[in-house]
């Protein structure tokens, strides 16, 4: 065995090790989101009874990813100095491309799924070697946290000395890629955690391939192994040896941290949050129902020496019931009464719904609901600007993550694109046009020459400034009622330009400048024709 590889196991064991807990936490609140956690709460359950499962707090997950893919981010790169702005219009172009090449949507809807239930979602952005036919590419992915292994105790990821990514890979694919593993796998000791499923799952003929990055130097490199075979490591690699896996010098990983947690990359979600006020609801449910089910069937007392038929008793089609004896039929057999569910619990469920939404910020509004005779659309836009707050937060952190992510795929770029590359690019209008480029102004390069002298190198660096590409359906209807206002007010009439003018100044929303700038141009255009005549 390599000894790297034997460093890499002692290393992966201990950082699994640490990790156990929060492993355990993921797995319980997937089963929580599939609706299936009365099997955590059953024992304190009796046989038979109802087991409930409202979906409040789903709603509460779902209204949030709602509202996260109504603000999906798009990117725009911005220069830092004068001399690279043209690439950083095609950048702005080409990055989108990228990024919808690689079905980034999805891999941000699965993200933010992963970050509402388990508190961080994981971004992954890797150079793959095989894509467009051996050229290689740029990949993005969504990383199961369940897959991914960091030093205990670190609370950014970028300062974890290792950091381990396991996958399970079909036998068969492994040995096509690497014959020399013909006859040595298995699933092995390093076989991740797996969330519960409804298949029964055979990963008998599967084994853990595990990816080592650690950091060196102030370089990042890699080591891929399996079981106790070495794949690859990019320090017996000549082009990476000197110079790390990765130019950029991080690892390719990116966390989406909800709740922040000290300690950790990982915080906690809203599932962590809500599900205690989830289980009273469930619970509370559970009795309602039981107590439904104990008054909709009567149940009776029946004397053991009884002189009632009690198979006549119990058959509705008999018109008789036959009885022994000269005694009253009513002392042998008498109904058990049900106590209804008192007010006061009802009242406790309905409080605990009230506490979900509350703590959640799940408010009607939010949904699109109304409350006290609100009705207009401006009016409910105003309520649910107002009440996502708290969306808007979590969208915020998104938007770094995604910054990032768009920072590392700029890296990959300057260091892998060596070939020149067509992009189809579409402009505002529909209007498309082909782009073919390279890395080869994004490279480092020579610096300005002063008095004769060279000074130096420089590296173009860029900004990223991000906006949602889409707003809600209450968000557009508030902008549209806001023009219909602006042409009541005549707004555009050239000759109130300049107390149109004003008024903008000092109001703020989305497309002010344009709105201004038609105007302004709008009473340009009165005055040169005044001046003609």
């Amino acid at each position: 065995m390599d000894k790297r590889v034997e460093k890499a196991q002692g290393l992966l064991k201990d950082y699994r090790r640490g990790k156990a807990t929060l492993d355990a936490r993921v797995v319980e609140n997937d089963q929580w989101y599939r609706l299936r956690h009365w099997q955590n709460m059953r024992p304190s359950s009796n046989p038979g009874d109802p087991e409930p499962t409202s979906a409040w707090l789903l709603n509460c997950l779902l209204n949030k990813h709602a509202d996260a893919m109504d603000n999906y981010p798009e990117p725009i790169v911005l220069p830092r100095e004068e001399g690279d702005g043209e690439d950083a219009n095609v950048l702005s172009a080409v990055l989108p491309v990228i990024l919808e090449q690689n079905e980034f949507e999805k891999t941000y809807s699965d993200m933010w799924w992963q970050k509402l239930k388990s508190g961080a979602g994981i971004m992954g952005v890797f150079w793959n070697p095989e894509k467009l036919h051996g050229l290689g590419d740029v990949e993005i992915r969504n990383v199961d946290i369940l897959h991914l292994f960091w030093e205990p105790g670190v609370h950014d990821i970028q300062k974890s000395k290792n950091v381990f990514y396991v996958e399970l890979q079909d036998n068969e694919e492994l040995e096509k890629t690497y014959p020399q593993l013909e006859g040595k796998l298995g699933t092995g000791a390093d076989k991740p955690q797996e969330y519960e499923q409804d298949d029964a799952l055979d990963t008998s003929d599967k084994s853990a391939v595990v990816d080592w990055y650690y950091k060196k130097g102030g370089t990042v490199h890699f080591i891929k192994y399996v079981n106790d075979e070495l794949l690859y490591a990019s320090e017996d690699d000549e082009a990476y040896r000197e110079r790390g896996f990765y130019d950029h010098g991080k690892y390719p990983f990116v966390f989406d941290e909800l709740f922040s947690c000290e300690g950790s990359p990982v915080g906690f979600g809203y599932l962590d949050v809500c599900k205690q006020p989830q289980m009273y609801i469930d619970r509370l449910n559970q009795v309602i129902m039981k107590n439904a089910v104990m008054a909709a069937r009567p149940r009776w007392f029946v004397r053991a020496d009884g002189m009632i038929n009690e198979e006549e008793y119990a058959d509705w089609e008999k018109d008789f019931v036959h009885y022994n004896g000269s005694g009253n039929p009513e002392e042998h057999i008498r109904p058990i009464h049900t106590t209804p569910v008192s007010e006061i619990h009802m009242a406790l469920l309905n409080s605990k719904i009230e506490e979900l939404k509350e703590t959640s910020g799940n408010r009607d509004f939010s949904q699109g609901g109304t409350t006290a005779g609100v009705t207009a659309a401006s009016a409910i836009a105003a309520l649910q600007e107002a009440g996502s707050k708290l969306s808007r937060d979590m969208i915020r952190a998104s938007y770094r993550a995604f910054t990032q992510v768009c920072y590392l795929v700029i890296e990959l770029v300057r260091q892998f694109y060596e070939e020149p590359r067509s992009f189809r690019i579409v402009g505002t209008k529909g209007a498309q046009q082909f782009v073919l480029y390279s890395n080869a102004r994004l490279r480092e390069q020579a610096g300005v020459e002063e008095y004769g002298v060279r000074m130096g190198t420089r590296c173009p660096v860029f900004d990223i400034k991000i906006r949602p590409q889409k707003a809600n359906a209450f968000s557009r209807t508030a902008q549209n009622e806001l023009a219909k206002e602006f042409y009541s007010l005549h707004f555009f009439d050239p000759a109130n330009a300049v107390q149109a003018l004003s008024c903008l100044e000092m109001m703020d929303f989305e497309g002010k400048d344009i709105v201004a700038k038609k105007i302004a141009e709008q009473a340009e255009r009165m005055e040169y024709g005044r001046n003609q005549h």
